[in-house]
């Protein structure tokens, strides 16, 4: 059974960074298509970063340039980091399998920016 653990999120100012990580356990990043996805309230859940087998990487219009998705083989963890983050960017964050069929969802990792 996969398992998935978010952590690195918390309260940051408008402007500022954070790293996400996201330890997965039961299966091989490396063997699997990653992606970063967020939650905010009232809205439906996105993809906002996400990773292939070959390490391409892609981003949505909104986070392209800011987000940065990399994953660590021998740690088999997956990583965000964020910069320039805006109040738009408070959610919940998560990680899975990028694409349509996903592994149950791990707690997540709330991320809140605000001054």
């Amino acid at each position: 059974q996969v398992q998935l653990v978010e952590s690195g999120g918390g309260l940051v100012q408008p402007g500022g960074s954070l790293r996400l990580s996201c330890a997965v356990s039961g299966t091989a990043v490396r063997f699997n298509a990653m992606g970063w996805y967020r939650q905010a309230p009232g809205r439906q859940r996105e993809l906002v970063a996400s990773i292939t087998v070959a390490a391409s990487t892609n981003y949505p219009g909104s986070v392209e340039g800011r987000f940065t998705i990399s994953r660590d083989n021998r740690k088999n963890t997956v990583y965000l980091q964020m910069n320039t983050l805006t109040p738009e960017d408070t959610a919940l964050y998560s990680c899975n399998r990028a694409g349509d069929h996903h592994w149950s969802w791990g707690q997540g990792t709330q991320v809140t920016v605000s001054s």
